[in-house]
């Protein structure tokens, strides 16, 4: 788990942007505090920061590597972990390649060497990678199936910059030519979807290549990404249910036992729901002295740390935990939104920044439960198309009028809300797990919000790539593309990586995918419950206590925060001092603060939403706010 960082020069002046790269190569030394170096030839200069993970003395990067005669024809910069390394040395072994070191790393570049860019579909794991071929001239970038490690690029007349973060491209924008300039467009899909959506960042000059996607540019070149993973939940009638269950259990268990992988403890984190306890209950068998963190809050009603707890005793883990209160929160807040480049409006980051930095002391990689609601139909909204089955019997203009009567009903009245979304198409309906406003509340805040941007711009073209799917597939297919991609993963590595901490997802793994995603409606939705295949699978796995236990997410107190001392001055404070007047109606945003302090309504998530936005701003645009971070303060050697 580290940070990489390079560029490929158009005019084969590498050498000039060295310095530039060394600069800014700290901004995430949090990324990899163990080592750091800088390489270049003519036309490319990589840099690196290491967390040593496997194969801690050796594998080095940027990493050379080349055939007998060549060698030193590649070199590679390479961001996650290769689960399956061992099987796929042993497999190029056998076809006569040598090895250097014992790590991962390097067998993604011989793996290149001798598939090209179907190295890619050999890879069991979480990835950022580049290679430079110094032979071809191409530098070849690819990211993981699922998305879980970044890749930011951008493009320039003087070359292609690539990083694991936006910052330390930010940092080279004046001597690379790239403009400040942020993307309206962007920003209205962050202000609706609570989170920026690939391949955008909100900055108009920098994208991200997107999850199971590479690229192979030249010098001089665009960056075209290319799609080699498209999930596909192509459900299939099942005759044997244990035996299904049985392969869940079992490609679980492989994908956590390949997790487990690593020179270095391995640790756990631990909430009140089946996903994290399932991973837990499955490590604690390949760790016997393994150790699980759970965070939550003072209130009554908002921490699962008792159900942890209790989890963690059953299991015979032994529990840390970390209590976040109101104070810690709000300080943390501007640091928090540094290291995520992007905006994301989840109050659980918070919480997770403490949690992981606690568990940071004890061990350098945890596992952790995300993926699972995707995969296996975790989130209550996926029973929706039950409930509005009767619906898709009704013609169309007759759904329309029930919609219409719907509208005209008093809020609050039962039914009106059933009414309202049955007379609906999914696409419609459907935006994925996060909306904190629709176009009229919308407009109310950034008054310039276009309707053509809203979440259909985003929606859209995902939903046209599922129409063969049934309708809990749609939206676990439309979720794997928006909210996991964009809010659970960019948090998962963000955040964990701003205390150094490798989070390892055994859920997002091919093995696990090739089982879930056949896996019919009825079986996920079913018995009253969600993720019903996974919680049989799980019997005898997960404490009983648990195990059928309803989905609750993260609890965090935002709603009452905002309207009481904690934090409403701070909310109060973060508007009027904010630089947006030309983003947001701050006379407006204001007015929802109020409303929401005198419980007119409930603007948690929405207020949460452009407050977020705002301190990112005053950090990145203004420079009004001080993160408290010291990056350039690391002793790094380069």
């Amino acid at each position: 788990m580290c940070g990489l960082l390079g560029m490929l020069t158009s005019a084969g002046n590498a050498a000039d942007f060295d310095s530039a790269i060394r600069h800014a190569l700290p901004c995430m030394r949090h990324r990899g505090p163990d080592d750091a170096g800088t390489w270049h030839d003519q036309d490319a200069v990589f840099g690196f920061n290491r967390l040593s993970i496997i194969d801690i003395a050796h594998s080095h990067q940027p990493l050379q590597w080349g055939p007998e005669g060549d060698t030193d024809r590649y070199a590679m910069t390479f961001n996650g972990e290769i689960y399956n390394y061992v099987e796929l040395r042993q497999e190029l072994q056998a076809l006569g390649y040598s090895f250097n070191t014992e790590g991962d790393g390097e067998t993604i570049v011989v793996g290149y060497h001798h598939w090209g860019t179907d190295v890619v579909n050999h890879l069991r794991g979480m990835f950022g990678i580049a290679i430079w071929d110094r032979k071809e001239r191409t530098l070849f970038l690819a990211r993981d199936q699922f998305g879980i490690k970044p890749l930011y690029f951008t493009t320039t007349a003087v070359g292609t910059v690539f990083s694991s973060e936006k910052k330390c491209i930010l940092d080279m924008a004046e001597q690379i030519g790239m403009s400040n300039d942020l993307d309206l467009r962007a920003i209205e899909h962050y202000v609706d979807l609570q989170y920026v959506p690939e391949p955008e960042s909100l900055h108009a000059d920098v994208r991200r290549l997107e999850s199971g996607s590479f690229a192979v540019v030249k010098p001089g070149g665009q960056v075209v990404a290319q799609r080699y993973f498209e999930p596909k939940f192509v459900t299939k009638k099942v005759t044997d249910e244990q035996d299904l269950f049985k392969r869940i259990a079992n490609a679980l268990e492989d994908s956590v036992e390949k997790h487990m992988r690593a020179d270095v403890t391995v640790g756990s984190f631990l909430s009140g729901g089946i996903d994290s306890t399932a991973i837990a209950a499955l490590a604690k068998r390949h760790n016997p002295n393994l150790l699980t963190f759970t965070t939550g809050f003072e209130r009554e009603g908002y921490s699962e740390i008792d159900v942890a707890a209790e989890s963690a005793a059953a299991i015979d883990a032994e529990h840390i935990v970390k209590v976040v209160s109101p104070e810690e929160y709000a300080d943390a807040i501007p640091k928090i939104m540094w290291y995520l480049d992007d905006p994301v409006a989840d109050p659980s980051l918070v919480p997770l920044y403490f949690v992981a930095a606690e568990a940071r002391k004890h061990v350098k990689v945890v596992l952790s439960g995300e993926g699972a609601d995707e995969l296996f139909g975790g989130y209550t909204i996926y029973k929706e198309p039950l409930s509005l089955a009767p619906f898709e019997k009704v013609p169309a203009p007759l759904r329309r009028g029930l919609g219409k009567l719907g509208d005209v009903l008093p809020d609050g009245l039962k039914g009106k809300s059933l009414l309202q979304r049955g007379s609906m198409t999914m696409e419609e309906r459907y935006y994925g797990n996060a909306r904190s406003f629709n176009f009229e509340q919308l407009q109310r805040v950034i008054p310039w919000a276009k309707p053509e941007w809203d979440h259909k711009d985003v929606t859209a073209p995902i939903y046209a790539k599922s129409r063969d799917m049934d309708p809990v597939a749609r939206m676990q297919h439309l979720d794997l593309f928006t909210w996991m991609r964009g809010d659970i993963l960019v948090k998962a590595d963000k955040i964990t990586m701003a205390n150094s901490l490798e989070l390892r997802v055994p859920f997002l793994d091919k093995v696990v995918f090739d089982v879930a995603e056949s896996i019919p409606h009825d079986l996920k939705i079913s018995h009253g419950t969600t993720k019903y295949a996974l919680r049989q699978a799980m019997e005898g796995i997960v404490p009983e206590h648990v195990l059928h236990r309803k989905k609750l997410g993260f609890p965090v107190p935002m709603r009452h925060w905002l309207a009481g001392d904690e934090l409403f001055g701070w909310a109060q404070d973060t508007i009027n001092e904010s630089q947006t007047e030309r983003i947001f109606d701050k006379k407006a945003v204001l007015e929802m603060l109020n409303e929401h302090r005198d419980g007119v309504s409930d603007h948690s998530r929405r207020l949460w939403t452009v407050l977020a936005f705002m301190v990112w701003h005053g950090i990145f645009m203004e420079g009004r706010i001080d993160p408290k971070v010291e990056e350039k303060d690391y002793p790094v050697q380069l």
